[in-house]
């Protein structure tokens, strides 16, 4: 092999070593396309006989990882997700993981970019929060046997680690709830379309209509694309039916603080001329008026589980795919009309 061209080695460079072209150098580098494992071994034994080790990537390269963790998470979808990020870091510190963080604004196409900038940055392995749509997205991570886990959306996907809450039964029970103190025209204002939480949320108020003996309405759902202004527009909607809902079921809590805006414009005190329960739990939950019942994720237990289930994939990266379900606690407040509950 002839010796590089200067003294600081490019791809230039471990392209002439190895017998292949840059791009195939940098398919290798940034783990963008599979490359027949006798290529990429030609181009590895170049990177490390020029040596092209002075940064994290090159040396990942070489010794096979960077002890880090990309997080793909849209940082605006939902005020739980602050909490859920550092419980991934506390857990990532724990096992000598650092984290990189980057934002997906909640769309596959900005998803997809995150991911392959994480994938240039060399991380070991990914935590996702899929997006709507982003079914390719996750396909080629699969295709490329990148270690990965979807967290808090759980998708039906049988070839990719999942860790989530369980959502339709929890979601039943708020909706029995309701249906217990006497209403029978119980509303919901939806998720986002196209997630699976939005939809098993649905699927679990339409559930705790029947087991209450009730008749589903149609009109009765409106959708809050899972956002403070669409929880607001859907709120809205629900009051201006000829029949409008006597309570009401919001299935997180970003939509959860477009409802009280409104309510609080509008004049509608929540608790007493509507009963609200909502999907989720922040820590003003209990320091609103009234104080809210909610069904409470298990934020900590979903972000630690997450990174085991990451490292147990980098690990063993044979091992059959996992989905962990968690069971949510419902935290009985006020807003769903009763009275005080003080735990003992």
């Amino acid at each position: 092999m002839a010796p590089p061209r200067s003294s600081r080695p490019t791809q230039r460079d471990i392209a002439e070593m190895a017998g292949v072209s840059i791009t195939t150098v940098s398919h290798v580098v940034n783990g963008t396309r599979a490359v027949a494992e006798e290529t990429k071994a030609a181009v590895l034994r170049a990177i490390e006989t020029t040596g092209y080790t002075g940064d994290a990537i090159a040396r990942s390269l070489v010794t096979g990882g960077t002890r880090s963790l990309g997080v793909a998470i849209s940082l605006l979808a939902n005020p739980y997700f602050a909490v859920l990020i550092q419980a991934i870091e506390r857990e990532a510190a724990k096992a000598g993981y650092t984290v990189l963080l980057a934002d997906t604004h909640d769309t596959a196409e900005t998803e997809r970019e995150t991911v392959r900038t994480l994938r240039s940055r060399r991380v070991d392995g990914l935590l996702i929060t899929p997006s709507p749509g982003d079914g390719p997205v996750i396909n080629e991570l699969v295709a490329l046997d990148m270690p990965t886990v979807l967290v808090d959306r759980v998708t039906t996907r049988t070839d990719v680690d999942q860790v989530g809450t369980e959502n339709i039964q929890s979601t039943s029970a708020l909706t029995a709830h309701l249906a217990s103190l006497g209403h029978r025209r119980i509303g919901m204002i939806s998720g986002a379309a196209g997630l699976t939480t939005s939809d098993e949320r649905t699927l679990g108020y339409r559930l705790g209509l029947g087991r209450s003996g009730l008749t589903f309405a149609a009109e009765l759902v409106q959708c809050g694309h899972s956002s403070r202004d669409g929880g607001a527009l859907a709120f809205n909607t629900l009051l201006a039916l000829p029949e409008p809902p006597t309570a009401l079921v919001v299935a997180n809590d970003s939509m959860m603080v477009g409802v009280l805006h409104e309510a609080r414009r509008r004049g509608v005190k929540i608790g007493t001329d509507l009963p609200v329960v909502v999907y989720d739990d922040v820590e003003w939950a209990d320091l609103v008026d009234p104080p809210l019942t909610t069904m409470a994720q298990p934020i900590d237990e979903i972000g630690t589980h997450a990174v085991r289930l990451l490292l147990a994939r980098i690990h063993d990266p044979g091992r059959k795919a996992e989905t962990v379900r968690l069971s949510p606690v419902l935290r009985h407040r006020e807003s769903c009309g009763c009275s005080p509950v003080h735990p003992h």
